[in-house]
């Protein structure tokens, strides 16, 4: 998978040079160099033709629109895979501790229920076993 990704950079690279030179014919542009401006445009057209060739390859590839965003803002799209990931860790440790919290609570339920309600309790935890304390 990673060397689409590299022939697709290779392109991108090689298209936005070929998009300079072409910038710099036509902001100097002389009868003369219109044969370099043809040829230029060609490149042009034949390097988004590679482009899109690259492209059909990586269709299957999925960029969240917020990673845009992220380039729009002038910011590194890596740091929105870092925020992501920061936050899936902070909500796993909430959830951690909600489950923690839980546990701790039936543990205690069934502990207190076996006083008040012994006959009952030890009903439960014939049918429920070992886990009526976990």
């Amino acid at each position: 998978m990673a060397e689409k990704f590299d022939n697709l950079e290779e392109h991108l690279e090689k298209f936005v040079e070929n998009i300079r030179q072409l910038g710099i014919i036509v902001s100097d542009f002389q009868p003369s160099s219109q044969t370099g401006l043809n040829q230029k445009l060609n490149f042009m057209i034949s390097g988004l033709q590679d482009i899109e060739k690259c492209r059909q390859q990586l269709h299957e590839i999925n960029v969240p629109l917020e990673a845009f965003e992220y380039i729009d803002q002038g910011r590194n799209p890596q740091l929105y895979t870092k925020e992501c990931l920061e936050r899936a860790l902070a909500k796993n440790e909430q959830v951690k501790g909600k489950i923690d919290t839980m546990t701790k609570f039936k543990s205690l339920l069934v502990s207190e229920l076996g006083k008040v309600f012994p006959e009952e309790m030890s009903k439960y935890k014939a049918i429920h076993g070992d886990d009526a304390h976990s």
